[in-house]
């Protein structure tokens, strides 16, 4: 690392391997997979821009990984040198080569985990990262709880049959390289001839350059619809298939401990629900028109794939024999269809009726195929000519002939082709029914004030938003009981208000199986509550969505289970849940509000209180978790994040955003779909048979106290230190982020406005960007330092709770996977170019801060350094390192 440049060996690949010393094994190929894609990429980048291009992309790659190695200042001084030295053009395109190194790099690790998983469990080897613990699968969860945990066969199987699970999906930029991770798997797969390796090279390089030259800039801003359309293209590519393939192998892994039956295709182990179109919280470009269209999109999607479907088993159900039931059933139907009307296109006329089966399937056919275009016409034209009584309208209608098939074939003695392909159309139509997502609704609960506050006024009745929360009870309460409508056409109503009430509307409108949950965002009283369900019966909701509470803040958190209890000791709303109640809580916005070590006690703390609460009043309780996939915005492994989470709050019901920017590698490729549903699975039935263990009153104690001391030390800094948002905004990407095309949501809640109006994602990625991550470790290292410094035996206390409490362990290794990202080297480049001289000095304090805080983590973990426990992940950031670090030293001079 000390040679000449002159002198530097121009090899990305042995440059890979000193930064990942040792002998790569058989199943361990990241070095390997990664140097051959880089060296296909800077081969494409010689033929398309010259060898000279080439030489200083290798030459900049080596001195970041020196840089990363030595941690020299001045290497990023010579790097910056080097790349301020181009003509723009050359800087957009070398630029554009780290960043597609970068991604290479990131498929490279994708391909090679998928590898050494599926060796390791072949092996049974869980020595390392992909432990039990961590990566625990349906099979063998279902035997530990038998053989291990003392539970039942027939216990294990009725909590499984009666769970639920239910993935949100959030709209957020993804990306998919999909076709390359193919090529690069298949040409390290076994029994390879060497033309298919050929071929293969000729495919990964044409893959590889077709990405290059694909601009990844977004020139115009997506809208809604656009994001949906991104967003359900997994369902088409990988979830659609996944979900029956997932329940088979739930089906085996039953078997194998001794469960005969099958999983109930109606279960709903597995649920899907999108807020794309849906949350309007923040964003004007989420109109009434615009949930209109997602929802008739979707259904739309839905039919077409029923009809894919349907049409590949009509093939497979030939055979004659068939039960009574069924065969009344094709005579009606083949009488029915001489009186069809003739503009109509019946395909199941055409079936002779000695294919019974046919005859069924061929009606459901021709009823997708109406449901289909009927959703296409609305949402073209918005009105069509093909009557609703020639659609499936629920998705009961649309089970009950396929039940029919399934219970004569089995009446027939055909129970093992009712079992093949049939039955997973049976859990595929259960699952995503006929809108294939349900559509959740996010409103901010002073948008609701503005409603009922203009229809107050126009009454004469005064002004609601000034009324205390009793009175504004009580008015509700009374309107709630009573039958008069409250408003007419001739009701004044500002733009904001129209757009409110035109979202209840079409409630109305669509069918009631496209809509999820109405989630109220800034949530504090039992009003918020009350007045949504007023606005739905006022707009004449005919089956009102369940109103979902959304508690983010600290403070909201913390008075959360009181608002509970009092909207659960009101009669007419207990009526109205018939004992079921869903809350959400928010791990982006408490953080950004708190510090991470903050929002993460108190939304443990929440969810212990609400579930009390919950049992109180004799109402079961589902946790949505608004997760994002950082881990300031509460991301992390999916396992460990369940399983940490406080006894009895899980309790076989779980609701969990999945971000966009997390889609891709949780729904990308069929493996990944697979892996995601077991996981959630396996953990939420985990979590319900086996929950994890309690703090000690001890450690309560001490976490209450470093999280008053984390809180102080975040928010001195972040809202009350008067140069930090000036410091923030210089020193970080953060105004670009407004600027950029990402998605269709603003970067604000409110265009003017500090920290407090900064939507969660540009508030962490902008830290991220510069490589600091000050929102998930701020306040950590006062909180450590207060406990140290008051006992020395809580250094003990700390390290027994971080080796025997699920919670403190996850909350901790997640911040110390921070540290091993972090590089307040970079942090200081950014302050170097882009700071005041007179707010230098705040930067550096902040570093400071970040060394002591890591220092003190470690040692509270008991390692000598970051990541001494899991050093494969160690090697893969490593690997990572010199292409970030090359963006980083661009992007700094660039600003």
């Amino acid at each position: 690392s000390s040679a000449a440049p002159m002198e530097r060996h121009h090899s990305i690949d042995a440059q890979l391997r000193l930064l990942a010393p040792g002998k790569v094994s058989e199943d361990d190929k990241l070095v390997e997979y990664d140097a051959l894609l880089v060296d296909r990429f800077l081969d494409i980048l010689q033929d398309l821009h010259g060898p000279h291009l080439r030489e200083f992309v290798q030459d900049c790659y080596e001195v970041a990984a020196e840089y990363e190695g030595d941690r020299d200042a001045a290497r990023l001084d010579e790097l910056g040198g080097r790349l301020t030295g181009l003509a723009p053009a050359d800087s957009i395109v070398v630029a554009s080569s780290f960043s597609h190194m970068l991604n290479l790099a990131n498929l490279a690790e994708e391909v090679q985990i998928a590898n050494r998983r599926r060796n390791k469990l072949k092996r049974g080897d869980f020595a390392d990262e992909a432990s039990a613990t961590t990566e625990s699968d349906i099979e063998e969860t279902l035997k530990r709880l038998v053989s291990d945990l003392g539970k039942t066969r027939e216990e294990v199987f009725d909590a499984l049959k009666n769970q639920t699970v239910d993935l949100v999906f959030t709209a957020h930029p993804t990306q998919s390289i999909r076709r390359i991770r193919n090529c690069l798997r298949q040409l390290y797969a076994k029994d390879i001839t060497a033309d298919d390796k050929q071929e293969l090279d000729e495919a990964l390089q044409r893959e590889i350059q077709a990405a290059f030259r694909t601009d990844e800039i977004r020139r115009t801003q997506p809208t809604p619809q656009d994001e949906m359309r991104a967003g359900m293209s997994y369902f088409h590519e990988t979830i659609w298939k996944g979900v029956p393939k997932f329940l088979r192998r739930v089906d085996t892994a039953l078997k194998n401990i001794g469960i005969d039956e099958r999983l109930p295709y109606n279960a709903p182990l597995i649920q899907f629900s999108s807020w794309m179109g849906g949350d309007r919280d923040g964003n004007p470009r989420v109109t009434p028109e615009v949930t209109r269209d997602v929802c008739l999109l979707a259904r739309m999607m839905a039919a077409n794939l029923h009809f894919s479907q349907i049409e590949e088993l009509m093939f497979e159900l030939s055979m004659w024999r068939c039960n009574d039931e069924l065969r009344v059933r094709a005579e009606e139907l083949h009488r029915a269809s001489r009186k069809a009307e003739k503009h109509y296109i019946e395909f199941w006329k055409q079936v002779p009726p000695t294919e019974p089966y046919r005859v069924i399937l061929g009606y459901v056919r021709d009823k997708l195929y109406y449901t289909r275009e009927r959703s296409r016409h609305l949402l073209t034209s918005g009105s069509s000519d093909i009557p609703a009584d020639s659609t499936f309208t629920d998705v009961e209608q649309f089970l009950e002939p396929l039940e029919l098939c399934y219970r004569s074939l089995c009446d027939c003695g055909d129970k093992t082709v009712a079992d093949g392909s049939l039955l997973d159309f049976l859990r595929q139509v259960s699952t995503f029914g006929l809108s294939l997502v349900k559509l959740d609704i996010r409103q901010e609960s002073d948008r609701h004030t503005d409603a009922l506050d203009a229809i107050t006024a126009h009454l004469g009745i005064g002004s609601y938003r000034s009324w205390p929360e009793e009175k504004r009870q009580e008015w509700l309460l009374s309107e709630l009981r009573g039958r008069r409508p409250l408003f007419g056409g001739d009701l004044p109503m500002t733009e904001e208000v129209a757009d409110v009430l035109g979202t209840f509307r079409v409630l109305a409108e669509l069918p009631p199986d496209c809509f999820g949950a109405y989630i109220i965002s800034m949530a504090t009283a039992p009003s918020d509550v009350l007045a949504v369900e007023l606005l739905q019966r006022e707009c004449h909701v005919g089956h009102p969505l369940r109103v979902v509470p959304l508690f983010e803040k600290l403070a909201d958190l913390e008075a959360a289970p009181a608002a509970v209890a009092r909207l659960f000791s009101i009669d007419w709303y207990m009526d109205r849940i018939g004992g079921k109640q869903e809350v959400m809580i928010g791990y982006s916005d408490s953080g950004k509000d708190a510090g991470r070590l903050s929002a993460a006690w108190q939304l443990y703390k929440a969810q212990e209180e609400l579930v009390k609460v919950a049992k109180q009043y004799g109402v079961k309780l589902t946790m949505f978790h608004g997760r994002g996939g950082t881990v300031g915005r509460g991301g992390g492994p999916t396992h460990l994040a369940i399983l940490s989470q406080p006894p009895e709050t899980v309790n076989g019901s779980l609701r969990v955003t999945v971000q966009g920017e997390v889609i891709e590698h949780s729904f990308g490729e069929e493996h990944l779909c697979f892996r995601t549903l077991q996981r959630f699975t396996a953990a939420t039935l985990e979590h319900g048979m086996h929950p994890p263990v309690s703090p000690k009153p001890e450690w309560r104690a001490l976490m209450d106290e470093m999280a008053v001391v984390a809180t102080e030390e975040y928010r001195a800094m972040v809202f009350k230190e008067p140069r930090f948002v000036e410091y923030f905004r210089s020193a970080t990407p953060e105004t670009e982020y407004g600027r950029m095309n990402i998605g269709s949501r603003p970067s604000k809640r409110k265009p003017s406005g500090g920290i407090e109006t900064l939507r969660a994602i540009p508030w962490i990625f902008a830290w991220t960007q510069t490589r600091f991550h000050l929102p998930v470790w701020l306040g950590f290292g006062a909180a450590f330092k207060h406990i140290m410094q008051k006992d020395i035996r809580n250094v003990q206390a700390l390290r027994e709770m971080y080796n025997e409490w699920p919670f403190f362990r996850v909350t901790l290794d997640l911040l110390e996977m921070v540290f091993a990202k972090g590089d307040p080297g970079i942090a200081a480049l950014y302050d170097e170019l882009l700071v005041a001289d007179e707010l230098k000095p705040l930067g550096e304090q902040l570093r400071s801060n970040f060394e002591d805080t890591k220092k003190l983590l470690v040692q509270v973990a008991g390692h000598r350094d970051v990541l001494e426990d899991d050093p494969y992940l160690k090697q893969r950031l490593r690997l990572r390192d010199p292409y970030i670090t090359t963006l980083n030293v661009c992007q700094a001079y660039t600003l």
